[in-house]
């Protein structure tokens, strides 16, 4: 066994499972490997799995020994959803007699849930008073269920968030049964019964087939000689380990994109962005808001549920997309592929076999329209044009890019589409990209409104193979700057080996107490270490929604604690640099404001403004604001400037008061106490953390103006 530690990430895509090796020490790639996924194996998508898993140790001489850490992203719950490989449900819910119990009887009296191209989740349910609840009766209510068919079993009761004991008794007698089950408190502490119910009927649904693949990867691995737990990614950007996954595999839907956040996450200096995760086929878009991916609830059958994972749009136009046209011009581009074609791109085609090109109008798929543009050669072979040879043709990629081809290949199949009609070579690359740009562009700016990002704070960043075929003709127009990571093509597998754990508990409490706060703080370092996670690495993140009484404590911790980091850390003149560039402001204009031993404040004066920049010593931009005001004291004294920056920094409208928000720079972290405005929440959130800091530590408050 050597001194090396080795972090292995795997991305399971839906042509190419990806394995990366990283350096635990130094964060650097060691090795690479790229099978196709194996949708048609008996074993699923595990098969691929495991086969690039081990290829990677073998082609990188890697001692499994060294293995420290592997997660692998998967596609399988969103698949199963999507193509309704899913089991039938019997729900048993749980209530009182009288008023309580009838309204508790409507709200887990379960429709089949409809999961769109005439699938479904098929349920069946049953509902016993809490007073009659014995284990011979709840024994007949499953019998009875399977015989309706029910596969696997969700308990839920009315109060269950508040004593599981009736929910964990049924699910153990359906496991002595020989079934899977679900608790639905075990999913989320939320009131809301309808909701909580079907949370856990569409987590149910999956289970049977997830342990089969969870079961056939972790034994898998085991055999190669691997003995660290196995993780999963998490759909909100964190991993889980296998055991956690198969008692809540719901929670990896969407795990794909969050991989490809999570890796570009390690690249990204700015703490706001929009990023791409440009594939052959679809492009996934969403938002890095002050230094988190933003998260919100999934909707499922057109039904929201309270299963966390990023906010991702995802859109058919990406790398691989094809181009419909007439004589009048590029009418559409997507949503079908190359791809889904069966074609080569045309940038991608040696140069000598684009011999006599001549244009030909098809449907891809039965029921497609008939304007999808196919270059047919002399050979006989049909290629295609895409973005990504639109976007060779104009000179917008780079020879360092994955999406980098032969312009003049693709020159010279578009040329007959150019004269067909009436255009330049450089016209239709321009319209195609135009059309493609006309899709993204709004989902850009809703995300950006929906998060309140400041166009001047907006980066773009491109991940995915086909990232840069869209993403610099999109900033050009849009005017924002963008950057595309190293290693883009295997961003995911980079954010897989790098995840964290991640674990969210969240629970109504009205005029929530101190107690409370740390109840509910040390829960989530619970469930944080149950994930895999070491307990002296747990960080803990609180948010207090006002409006709906929400407490949520999000913790966030590593498998093991990292001693090394991948990026030097920076002087104050560069750290200036770094902020002036962000700042869109020249070094000169910029000034130091506050410094600690793990932070920089640099601000300037703007238009009657005085926005402000909080970096690490890294060089990450932790927080941008437009307008703010930043003060260096000793951590004791902290209540007295954030009383006296409340008054200051307020605004006062006709009907309102808008009330600061508030960062803290204390020790190695920033918290974060933006979005409430509540004073007396806001201090008793601050003396919660705070009290585990020095009185006499140097700490940077941050008050930042608000605007409607």
């Amino acid at each position: 066994m050597s001194n090396r530690k080795v972090r292995m990430g795997i991305d399971v895509g839906g042509t190419h499972t990806k394995a990366v090796a990283i350096d635990n020490a130094t964060h650097q790639i060691i090795g690479k490997s790229s099978v196709k996924t194996s949708h048609d194996d008996k074993a699923g998508v595990a098969a691929g799995v495991v086969q690039a898993f081990q290829n990677c140790l073998k082609e990188n001489q890697i001692d499994p020994k060294d293995v420290i850490f592997v997660a692998h992203s998967t596609t399988q719950a969103t698949n199963a959803l999507i193509e309704g490989d899913v089991a039938h449900v019997g729900v048993v819910g749980v209530g009182p007699k009288g008023v309580g119990g009838w309204l508790a009887k409507a709200q887990t009296n379960m429709k089949d849930i409809n999961l769109g191209s005439g699938r479904f989740i098929r349920l069946h349910n049953r509902f016993i008073c809490d007073e009659k609840l014995s284990d011979q009766l709840v024994t007949d209510t499953i019998k009875s269920l399977v015989g309706e068919g029910a596969q696997v079993i969700v308990a839920s009761e009315s109060y269950g968030v508040d004593d599981m004991e009736n929910e964990t008794g049924i699910c153990a007698i359906a496991k002595n049964m020989g079934l899977e089950a679900t608790a639905a408190s075990e999913i989320t502490k939320l009131y809301g019964l309808t909701r909580r119910t079907r949370t856990a009927a569409i987590n149910a649904s999956i289970l049977p087939k997830m342990l089969n693949t969870a079961n056939s990867t972790e034994q898998s691995v085991r055999s190669a000689g691997v003995e660290v737990p196995l993780m999963i990614m998490r759909g909100d950007g964190g991993v889980m380990e296998i055991s956690e996954m198969k008692k809540r595999p719901v929670l990896t839907m969407l795990s794909g994109p969050a991989a490809s956040v999570m890796g570009s996450l390690m690249y990204l200096r700015a703490s706001n962005g929009v990023y791409f995760e440009v594939g052959g086929t679809t492009t996934n878009i969403g938002v890095i808001k002050d230094g988190r991916p933003a998260i919100d609830y999934s909707v499922v059958g057109g039904h929201r549920t309270y299963i966390s994972s990023l906010d991702v749009r995802v859109l058919g136009v990406a790398g691989g997309s094809m181009v419909r046209a007439d004589r009048g011009g590029i009418k559409d581009v997507g949503p079908r592929s190359a791809h889904i074609a069966g074609m080569d791109y045309a940038v991608f085609t040696p140069e000598e076999e684009i011999v006599d090109p001549k244009v030909v109008f098809f449907s891809p798929k039965e029921g497609d329209p008939d304007d999808y543009v196919a270059i047919e050669l002399k050979s006989g072979k049909r290629i295609t044009i895409t973005n990504t040879c639109a976007a060779n043709v104009l000179g917008l990629i780079k020879p360092e890019y994955f999406a980098y081809g032969n312009a003049n290949a693709a020159r010279k199949a578009m040329q007959p589409l150019a004269d067909y009609m009436g255009k330049t070579v450089e016209e239709v690359a321009t319209q195609i990209l135009t059309r493609a740009y006309e899709k993204i562009q709004p989902i850009i700016m809703d995300l950006a409104e929906k998060y309140r990002l400041e166009k001047d704070q907006i980066s773009l960043v491109g991940v995915g193979g086909g990232a840069a075929s869209l993403i610099g003709f999109c900033s050009d127009k849009m005017g924002l700057r963008y950057s595309i990571p190293e290693n883009a093509e295997v961003i995911s597998s980079i954010g897989v080996a790098l995840a964290m754990v991640r674990d969210v508990v969240e629970r109504v409490v009205p005029n929530p107490t101190p107690e409370d706060i740390r109840s509910i703080k040390a829960e989530a370092i619970d469930k944080a270490v149950e994930s895999g996670a070491a307990a002296d690495s747990v960080d803990v993140h609180i948010e207090i929604d006002p409006q709906t009484s929400k407490l949520t404590a999000i913790a966030l911790g590593s498998t093991e604690v990292k001693t090394t980091d991948l990026l030097k850390e920076c002087t104050p003149g560069e750290a200036c640099e770094l902020a002036a560039e962000d700042l869109k402001a020249s070094k000169s204009e910029v000034k130091e404001e506050c410094a600690t031993k793990n932070f920089y404040v640099f601000g300037m004066e703007r238009k009657g403004k005085h926005p402000v920049r909080i970096l690490d010593k890294k060089g990450f931009i932790k927080v941008q604001r437009n307008d703010a005001k930043a003060v260096l004291c000793k951590a004791g004294s902290y209540r007295n400037i954030v009383s006296q920056l409340w008054e200051e920094l307020a605004i006062y409208q006709q009907d309102a008061i808008l009330r600061p928000d508030y960062y803290i720079c204390a020790g190695a972290r920033v918290m974060d106490f933006a979005g409430s405005i509540d004073l007396d929440k806001i201090m008793m959130l601050m003396e919660v953390e705070m009290q585990m800091i020095n009185p006499g530590e140097d700490v940077i408050i941050v008050g930042a103006k608000n605007s409607l």
